[in-house]
This record gives structure tokens, sequence and C-alpha cells, in this order.
């Protein structure tokens, strides 16, 4: 139990100095709930999203381990085409009238593109492109800058013997000096879009 329930001293919500491994399994801790869990490289809960209204809600929460909110993910509905929004939390107090990030995907007509455009708003002046890129048929997507620069990359994970551990569970490894909430809350979306939460 003690790896269910690690310190409510951990931070997970700041960048590290170092690369960081997390484990996403896509199931929830809460009994007939939907969401993910994910454990860091210790085997400790991390972050969760439980959502306990229905799969796919137009409302989520990412919380940390010990059930701080994050952020708050809004689907919102534009026409045929929407996107995801992610406000950011801070002491359960919403940080911001404006959305951090907006996650778009990208909509070619008869394209197999599963990529996803990110817009992150810092400030009111400056914003930041970044994009999520998925792969046909396998659970795997990376996060990227459009310079190409590596953020963050999900890949199935495998057991030490090289076996895989299902569709549902993800390893997911998080470059040094990136805000890992962040970076949690755009898998999340992702996972969203595709119908995996």
């Amino acid at each position: 139990m003690a790896k269910i329930h690690p310190h409510p001293s951990m931070n997970t919500c700041s960048s590290s100095g170092t690369t960081e491994t997390f484990t996403v399994w896509m199931k929830s801790l809460v009994f007939h709930g939907n969401g993910c869990t994910v454990f860091n490289s210790k085997g400790d809960v991390a972050f969760r999203v439980d959502n306990y209204q229905q799969k796919c809600s137009r409302k989520v929460f990412l919380m940390d381990s010990t059930g701080n909110l994050l952020f708050s993910l809004n689907r919102k509905t534009l026409g045929m085409f929407g996107c995801w929004e992610g406000f950011k939390w801070i002491d359960s107090d919403v940080r911001m009238k404006r959305p951090l990030f907006q996650v778009r995907r990208n909509r070619a007509i008869l394209s197999k593109d599963n990529s996803c455009q990110v817009i992150l708003r810092c400030d009111k002046n400056i914003k930041n492109y970044y994009k999520i890129i998925g792969f046909e048929g396998k659970s795997s997507l990376k996060i990227t800058d459009f310079s190409g620069k590596v953020f963050a990359e999900a890949t199935q994970k495998q057991s030490p013997e090289g076996v895989g551990l299902g569709d549902d569970v993800l390893r997911l490894r998080v470059e040094a000096n990136v805000d890992q909430s962040l970076i949690m809350a755009l898998v999340t979306v992702y996972g969203l879009i595709n119908n995996k939460l």
C-alpha cells in the first residue's frame, strides 16, 4: 500500500532537472470510474485523472497524488470541430481566467494524420506552439515544438522480457526542465481526443 499512497511532500507539478520516466495506466483507481493513473519511476502514484461521470466527458480534472487539482480540461465545441482548453489550478483555485493551453486536432480531408496543434499562452503577448504527434494504430505519441525538439515521448510499456503490457499501459519519458504536470495534461487531452479515457 505504500506505493499507492506516496508521501504528500512529493512535488510532481514542477519541472525536474533530470529526465523522468512514468508509467501511464489508462485505468482509474476509483472502482467503476474512468480515467488514468500515472506512476513515477519509484512506483509511487504521481498523477491521476478520474472522470466520475462517463467516458469521454466534456470536463476532466488532472490531480496530483494527493487529489489536489492541477488542471481542469474542458472541451469547447465550435461548429463541426472543437478544441480542448487547459486551465491551470494552484491551491484549489483557477490560476487564470484564460486557458493556459488549447489543443486542436489537425483536420485534413482523407488524411490519417493523428497529430494535434497545441497553443501555449504563458502571458497575453507570447504564444508558443507545440505538436502532439500520434502514430496510426499505436498507443504512442511525441510532444515536440515546431522545430522538432522532443519534450516527451510515450510508447507501449514492455516487461523486462520484452512482452507488451497492453495498449492501455504506456511508458512516458519526460525530458529534464519540462513541466511534468503540463505534459501529463497534454497526454490526457490526447487520450480524450482519441476516446481512450
